[in-house]
């Protein structure tokens, strides 16, 4: 009896082991292949744990993956705004790590994705949006998942310009900071992944919209722009995608000392197109306003004297102002010789803030020029006395020669009779 309860049990463990082999292989067969992650690989998976320090993940439900450290930051800060069962890619780092988790990362899969973005915007020439994190001397910095960009200074838009007084460094610097963190659209003009550099260029970015606007610009057309740089020699205006200069000398209809007193970077200005050089474009203020040369012949004519005040002094001669906005030149060859001969600084004659008087001996209305003389007003004089001295003369040989001494008296002539002889006694 015993003997047959005993080969009863050896079938019934035999048939059990049968049954667990037939039931692995089916579920070995209906079970999802096997993964084995490789480095490098972009691969999907789910949140299953989120902490401070770490982020797990599940693999299709076949391997755990964990992302830590600065492997868990991305440019567009995925972390912050991840939950429990939230889908999310990730790129191998290490097939398995000591713990038995695959090793991966969310910054990398961000830089694939950005390196997919930058080579299909690259090859369309499409613009694309950045923002600079740091400035040089030459130009704007800014990285996105360890992908590094670089703006020259050249390839800057008119409006970022960083426009300066004798090319100064430090100021460009100063000015390029102010670019940081703003929005900027650029197209990617150079692409470098070996090495994880690009080179941008928000220039090009409207390079379509400036080539349009050119088309349909013309002179004399008025247009409305922002001040983009200010500098000794003008004022740049930026509007529809260009940039022209408003020269000193198209501020304003007087003199104009510093352009600054006129306008600031950023500030709203309407100017007038009054050249067209290829891309070089000539900008105007004063001609929108009343030009005050208009009533220049009313008050003043050739032969006329006028006096003013001496505002400036240049190396070839002095200004005088006549009025507001009107100056009027005494060239140094106008001005009085000295001792030593013609004059050759204003400065040795004339000091800014004298009142003077000089003569107006040129007059040209369309170059908006008045030409004076103070050496006129001398001469002037000296030939009236010299005429005068010759009236003088003339008259005075016409006359006859006055004596100035009576003439002398006749001398008697001596008597032919003797001596009187005295008395005899």
């Amino acid at each position: 009896m015993i003997k047959i309860v005993i080969i009863l049990f050896d079938f019934t463990h035999l048939k059990l082991m049968a049954d667990q082999t037939v039931s692995m292989e089916t579920l070995l067969k209906n079970s999802p292949p096997m993964i084995i992650p490789t480095p490098g690989e972009i691969i999907e998976g789910s949140i299953i744990d989120l902490s401070k320090n770490r982020i797990l993940v599940d693999i299709e439900g076949v391997n755990i993956g964990v992302i830590s450290g600065r492997e868990a930051r991305d440019s567009t800060e995925t972390s912050k705004t991840l939950q429990i069962g939230d889908k999310v890619h990730v790129c191998v780092l290490e097939s398995e790590n000591e713990e038995g988790f695959v090793v991966l990362s969310l910054r990398k899969a961000s830089q694939e994705r950005a390196w997919k973005k930058f080579m299909e915007a690259y090859e369309k020439g499409e613009t694309i949006s950045v923002k600079p994190n740091e400035a040089n001397k030459g130009g704007l910095l800014l990285e996105v998942d360890g992908i590094k960009g670089f703006i020259p200074v050249s390839q800057l838009a008119p409006m970022h310009y960083p426009r300066v007084n004798g090319a100064d460094a430090n100021l460009i610097l100063e000015k390029l900071r102010k670019l940081i963190s703003l929005n900027l659209s650029v197209k990617i003009i150079n692409i470098d992944k070996d090495n994880g550099k690009l080179i941008l260029s928000e220039r090009a970015a409207f390079e379509k919209e400036r080539r349009s606007a050119l088309k349909t610009l013309k002179v004399n057309d008025v247009v409305d722009g922002k001040i983009s740089g200010v500098v000794k020699f003008g004022i740049f205006v930026a509007f529809e995608g260009l940039e022209g200069l408003v020269h000193i000398s198209e501020i304003a209809w007087g003199h104009v000392k510093n352009p600054l007193s006129f306008g600031r970077v950023g500030d709203p200005v309407k100017v007038q197109i009054i050249g067209i050089d290829g891309e070089k474009i000539s900008l105007s203020m004063k001609r929108l306003t009343p030009d005050p040369w208009a009533e220049i012949a009313k008050n003043f004519k050739i032969g006329s004297i006028v006096k003013g005040e001496i505002n400036r002094l240049a190396p070839f001669g002095a200004f005088m102002k006549l009025s507001d906005d009107i100056n009027g030149l005494i060239h140094l060859s106008e001005l009085i010789p000295g001792d030593n001969g013609p004059i050759k600084d204003p400065a040795e004659v004339l000091t800014v803030g004298q009142i003077v008087e000089a003569k107006v001996i040129d007059l040209n209305l369309e170059e908006h020029r008045i030409g004076l003389s103070i050496k006129a007003l001398t001469n002037k004089e000296e030939k009236e006395e010299a005429k005068l001295s010759k009236k003088t003369k003339e008259k005075a040989e016409s006359e006859p020669e006055i004596e100035s001494e009576p003439k002398s008296a006749p001398k008697k002539k001596p008597s032919k009779k003797g001596p009187k002889k005295d008395d005899e006694s």
